[in-house]
């Protein structure tokens, strides 16, 4: 028989209601408390899902009432750190966190660390692996349909860090993993944006270069992008266009032309229960959850690389040293101190 975990929901925002799909799917969740600063918005969550569990407006006072085996933690990014750090010293065991991971490259590392320190599990949001057409596209180039992969073209809505995370999650799952080797990057801050308290670029672009060879162009926001988000996967024998959800665009394998990919119906919300079951599942089993720290860690060090790369005006090699801040916003109080 399968355990029971108490689960506390720290968040009671919309994203937190994005995630509790995936926590009533999952029979060995039992919500036992929630926390959200703001009262009022967290009565509505415990009334509109029915929860009756005791509310808090501290998530620390949850923690130590509380006691959860697991932690939803849906919030602002900047409070990433912070919270998972407080997490697992009260003895959590695992701690399913809002994407990105930290606004800064040294507070992603420091998650890392407690992870690692603790074996408090980590995952982050990048639910869309769950998606049907992601899985498909996955084993497709496992099979070589389309042959040897040579290039991916990375499209994401504004800004790198919040949104970028997206795609580059989905690239490196479409090639196993793979690190980068180095990135070339740059940013239009013509205007600067304001994402979950983190500023940003309005527009990013850059080259990846994997170490299997790959190479990538991404680009981030801006006009005449060929996809709004998602990865156009070309390989030796075909292409295929996979948006983030999973829904494709167009696709080829070019010794078939009437080849097309199965039509699949993405639902948006097996990707949260997909996403919540898979890190339960590896919680019991000792396993690497899907949506690990160490994936996440992964795209985390491309995106902070490209900024680097900005602030550098030159090419990043990988993996990424002697770099804790955010380069980005190191720039941009530059020019306002100057």
């Amino acid at each position: 028989m399968d355990k029971t975990y108490r689960v506390g929901l720290i968040g009671c925002g919309g994203q937190g209601r994005a995630h509790v799909t995936g926590v009533q799917a999952d029979p060995r969740l039992q919500v036992v408390a929630l926390a959200d600063p703001n009262r009022e918005a967290a009565d509505k969550f415990n009334t509109d899902y029915g929860f009756n569990a005791p509310v808090y407006t501290d998530y620390q006072e949850l923690l130590e009432k509380a006691k959860p085996d697991i932690a939803v933690a849906c919030l602002w990014t900047p409070l990433h750190l912070p919270v998972y750090r407080d997490c697992a010293q009260a003895g959590v065991k695992a701690v399913l966190s809002e994407k990105p991971m930290a606004p800064t490259w040294g507070d992603c590392l420091e998650m890392a660390r407690i992870a690692e320190q603790t074996g408090c599990q980590l995952t982050f949001s990048h639910q869309r692996r769950f998606a049907k057409g992601n899985i498909l596209v996955r084993q497709l180039i496992a099979d070589g349909v389309f042959g040897e992969i040579k290039r991916l073209d990375l499209y994401s809505p504004p800004n790198l860090l919040d949104c970028g995370t997206h795609t580059v999650d989905q690239a490196l799952s479409f090639i196993n993993e793979t690190p980068a080797r180095w990135v070339l990057g740059a940013a239009d801050t013509s205007e600067v944006l304001n994402w979950f308290n983190v500023r940003s670029e309005c527009m990013a672009e850059g080259t990846i270069v994997f170490q299997n060879g790959v190479r990538a162009h991404l680009q981030i926001g801006g006009p005449d992008m060929d996809m709004w988000g998602g990865v156009r996967v070309i390989g030796s024998e075909g292409f295929i266009e996979v948006f983030w959800d999973g829904n494709y665009g167009q696709a080829a394998v070019y010794k078939q032309p009437d080849w097309k990919p199965p039509v699949i119906e993405e639902k948006s919300d097996e990707h949260m229960v997909g996403l919540v079951r898979n890190a339960v599942d590896c919680l019991q089993s000792g396993q690497e959850p899907e949506a690990s720290y160490q994936k996440a860690l992964r795209a985390s060090e491309i995106l902070f690389a490209l900024y680097e790369s900005v602030r550098r005006r030159a090419r990043v090699e990988l993996p990424l040293t002697d770099v804790l801040d955010n380069p980005l916003h190191a720039l941009l109080d530059a020019e306002t101190n100057n």
